[in-house]
């Protein structure tokens, strides 16, 4: 019989939990290979990993990891608010940009609500949902399998007070797609003042020149947005858990009420200092994923295989008709020490997303890809 607990658990007992790539040393154990040998594409990780200014800044922090972190994250607030012209107090630090789109999701959400995300989007924006209860209304992507942001506006409006929260990631994780300035601040000024919208921009530094905007002008003027921000990928830091939020005081004073007390470690915020503040690692980062792009798209090309134009630090490709092609490409590429991301779960069987790695392991990547499908 299920008791009066479980029933107000259901929610809960609904949350598929987050699946990330697989850890090289469980792949090793598994297929009997050399971790050395094995080439991890799955996480959408820096290749690069962490820059040296970063480590040197762990190391001087390290002498004194006897007492708590700093609550505030003074130190990093002021290097974000001197560099994005935001007070401090519009800075929310995160456990990850995970942590900023839970937070979100729990301070302006709750049952009965609604929270509205694209079709193909990143997985935690449901699962976020889910955990505080409310509904999420997922809505259908374009043909390219990017965001509709009318038909996500038009959901909005249809659902009345019910909708608290929208979602919108640029660029998108795992399709890579990418909305222009003008489609995201049309879609802002439109939307209605009581619905809170996260601009999730965990790619953001992976854009090109041409198309990089100014986000934070739009926290600016937009009382009832919040921007969000990663330390995970361009900057080398995944392994550290750090991002940050942007909004105005009141939203991120919400944040606040919420996070949990020395949410993000001492270490985390000295090489998040450092890192941000690296110029040449990011650019070194940014040439990197781009010639690695034109390596696996045109290895693509060369076999015949369909693939998403990608904004970001990943390529999303179609290895087959069936809806048994990725679970089948990624189990061989495994047996051949590849790891890669198997999308199923966004409702995208027939695909794989593979991180951008370095010359080497992209091309790796390649040549097992190639033996498979021969």
């Amino acid at each position: 019989m299920t008791s009066k607990f479980d029933i107000g658990l259901k929610h809960i007992h609904a949350i598929a939990p987050y699946v990330g790539g697989r850890p090289i040393s469980e792949v090793a154990r598994e297929y009997g290979l050399d971790e050395n040998k094995i080439v991890k594409l799955a996480s959408n990780e820096n290749p690069l990993g962490m820059p040296k200014s970063a480590q040197e800044a762990m190391k001087k922090a390290a002498s004194d990891l006897g007492r708590y972190p700093d609550s505030n994250g003074f130190e990093l607030k002021n290097v974000l608010s001197a560099s994005l012209g935001v007070p401090t107090d519009w800075i929310t630090l995160g456990n990850g940009s995970n942590d900023i789109l839970e937070l979100a999701a729990r301070a302006v959400a709750q049952a009965g609500d609604e929270v509205i995300f694209s079709k193909h989007a990143f997985a935690v924006y449901p699962l976020a949902t889910q955990a505080v209860g409310a509904r999420a209304v997922e809505v259908a992507a374009t043909h390219q399998y990017g965001h509709d942001l009318p038909a996500m506006l038009r959901a909005v409006k249809d659902s009345g007070d019910r909708a608290k929260l929208v979602f919108v990631a640029n660029p998108n994780n795992p399709t890579g797609s990418y909305l222009s300035a003008k489609e995201i601040e049309a879609f802002l000024s439109e939307l209605p003042s009581h619905v809170v919208v996260v601009l999730d921009e965990a790619y953001n530094e992976y854009l090109t020149p041409e198309q990089q905007y100014d986000a934070v002008s739009w926290v600016k003027r937009f009382p009832n947005m919040i921007l969000s921000r990663s330390f995970s990928k361009a900057y080398g830091l995944a392994g550290l858990r750090i991002g940050y939020g942007v909004a105005q005081a009141h939203l991120t004073d919400l944040l606040n009420r919420i996070r949990q007390p020395f949410n993000v470690n001492s270490l985390a915020q000295a090489a998040a200092i450092a890192a941000f503040q690296d110029k040449a690692f990011l650019q070194e980062g940014f040439e990197l994923n781009r010639a690695g792009y034109t390596q696996l798209t045109k290895a693509f090309d060369d076999l015949g295989l369909e693939y998403l134009p990608s904004a970001g630090n990943f390529v999303l490709v179609k290895v087959g008709d069936d809806d048994q092609a990725g679970a089948r490409i990624n189990l061989e590429l495994l047996k051949r020490g590849i790891i890669v991301r198997p999308v199923g779960n966004y409702g995208l069987p027939q695909w794989l997303r593979i991180s951008i790695g370095l010359p080497e392991e992209n091309t790796a990547f390649i040549a097992a890809l190639k033996e498979i499908l021969s």
